[in-house]
């Protein structure tokens, strides 16, 4: 593969090198390895159940501790809103209302969504807002028939003149009204639950990865939340930002595998998905991490329960994390013991849920404790998983290793093999999958950062086909964050409500019960 001077130039300027946009071209010459998942993790196998009595010790746990250590939560959110509103762009482009009635087009184009959105209108927390603006524009609202109501009121959200939410980050948009005077943003309600569970010492610290041209409105909505968050939590917020470095952008290739070029001449290369935040993550410095994302809020009252969870996994992480690290220091002493070694092996077995290798019985001891030293000296997840309630997807998973180690892993339904029957029958059994709700130890036992870089597998990356200006490409997507970028952290399952989980996908998803104030 040959490339200009003018390529290389491109690459560069762009903080890549050659031979790593060579070697990505030869992952899409040759492919990606299906992951190989070996049975689903569950509550027998692989994920932990809590009760009454674990909750309760482990907020004891995070609670005795909280105040010792640094903590700080991360939320990607990078990206427009855009999606969200897909089949309202589509009504507001296509709808005439002079041909069909709305109930019509609804049962033509099987839009579902827009029956639903039609029926709760009123309910949005942005709702009165769009009838002021209407109203500006001297639109009566109140004399429109119910089609011209929904189409004008859909218009308002999205035309670039007027409210815009498809161009504006989903982390400001409106997502829950309190009171006439007080609607909510996902990055508000963040702020809150910080308060509840990444405080300690009256500080809260919170990262947000976002786009590098939304930085002004984030900081302009801080800035007008800050003293009354700050009032009514009496936590004092210490926010930060960054971006999707450039670097971790990746090139995209025609269907023959040759540079996608523009118009121009110059390389296409496209942004490599939130794998690409591993950078992010590691560039930051805390003993506890909690990890979630940007739409997965609640309103204030369902709050406290989330916050408890969060707690409960925050304590297992402290309580493993106190064991492995004394381990570790036992493994550094000169001298040893066979019952301290038998120790350390059931705990990886019964507590890490690590499946040690066939191989290790056949290890001399000095090898056996490098085995161990290995294993145990990882960056730490704490992962919340919910029970599976509609289709299954991408969730927890065993998965093995071309050397049939096998390993707990956050597996996605693009990373298995649908043809093969006996995948898709281990995928249609999973019982739990992955709200995104991760709490992690990102130091050593020394109290040293790891470097997140060493431990992903580079082999859980993903091709999918997209297009540009009309024309096909391939487009390579970094191993997740929380999928193939934690592939090699030592990771630990465990079950929590469903409550904890109230992402908004599309603009419907602020009707449901945990993003609605009921006086």
């Amino acid at each position: 593969m040959k490339f200009t001077d003018k390529d290389i130039q491109q690459i560069e300027s762009k903080g890549l090198n050659l031979d790593l946009v060579k070697k990505q071209i030869e992952i899409f010459e040759t492919g990606i390895p299906f992951t190989n998942i070996s049975e689903a993790a569950t509550i027998k196998s692989g994920i932990m159940a809590l009760n009454d009595t674990l909750i309760k010790k482990y907020v004891a746990v995070f609670n005795a501790e909280k105040d010792n250590k640094s903590l700080l939560k991360f939320v990607p959110a990078s990206g427009a809103a855009s999606r969200m509103f897909k089949f309202l762009f589509q009504f507001v482009n296509q709808y005439n209302s002079n041909e069909q009635s709305i109930n019509s087009y609804i049962n033509r184009n099987n839009l579902r969504e827009l029956s639903l959105f039609m029926v709760g209108m009123e309910k949005f927390p942005f709702y009165n807002k769009v009838l002021e603006l209407l109203k500006s524009k001297g639109i009566n609202y109140k004399t429109l028939s119910t089609q011209e109501k929904v189409w004008h009121f859909a218009k308002a959200m999205l035309d670039e003149n007027q409210l815009n939410f498809g161009n504006q980050p989903k982390g400001l948009l409106p997502f829950h009204q309190y009171k006439k005077d007080h609607i909510s943003t996902a990055f508000e309600e963040h702020l809150y639950e910080a308060a509840l569970y990444a405080s300690s010492n009256g500080l809260a610290k919170l990262h947000f990865t976002i786009s590098e041209v939304h930085e002004k409105k984030f900081t302009e909505e801080f800035k007008n939340i800050k003293h009354y968050i700050e009032q009514i939590t009496g936590v004092t917020f210490d926010i930060s930002f960054s971006y999707q470095q450039q670097s971790t952008d990746t090139i995209a290739v025609t269907l023959q595998n040759k540079p996608f070029r523009e118009s121009d001449g110059s390389i296409l290369f496209r942004p490599s998905g939130h794998g690409a935040l591993l950078k992010n993550l590691n560039a930051l410095d805390a003993d506890i991490v909690f990890v979630k994302n940007i739409d997965n809020v609640v309103v204030y009252k369902y709050k406290d329960e989330v916050a408890t969870h969060k707690k409960v996994l925050a304590g297992i992480l402290l309580e493993l994390q106190t064991k492995t690290f004394e381990y570790l220091h036992h493994l550094d002493s000169e001298e040893i013991s066979e019952e301290n070694i038998a120790a350390i092996e059931n705990f990886l077995t019964h507590k890490l849920s690590v499946k040690i290798s066939d191989e290790y019985k056949k290890y001399a001891d000095r090898y056996k404790i490098e085995y161990l030293q290995d294993k145990l000296n990882r960056p730490i997840r704490i992962c919340g998983m919910v029970k599976n309630e509609g289709e299954p997807g991408g969730g927890p998973f065993w998965v093995k290793d071309h050397k049939s180690n096998q390993s707990l892993q956050i597996v996605e339904s693009a990373q298995i093999n649908l043809k093969d029957s006996k995948q898709e029958d281990i995928l249609k059994n999973a019982t739990h999958f992955n709200p995104v709700d991760l709490v992690c130890g990102i130091k050593n036992y020394k109290g040293e950062k790891f470097d997140l870089e060493n431990y992903v597998d580079h082999n859980a990356a993903f091709i999918t086909q997209k297009t540009k200006n009309g024309k096909e490409l391939k487009a390579l997507e970094l191993p997740g964050l929380w999928n193939g970028s934690m592939a090699h952290w030592t990771t630990i399952f465990v079950e929590v409500p469903i409550i904890t989980f109230n992402p908004v996908k599309t603009v419907n998803d602020l009707l449901k019960a945990p993003h609605q104030i009921k006086e």
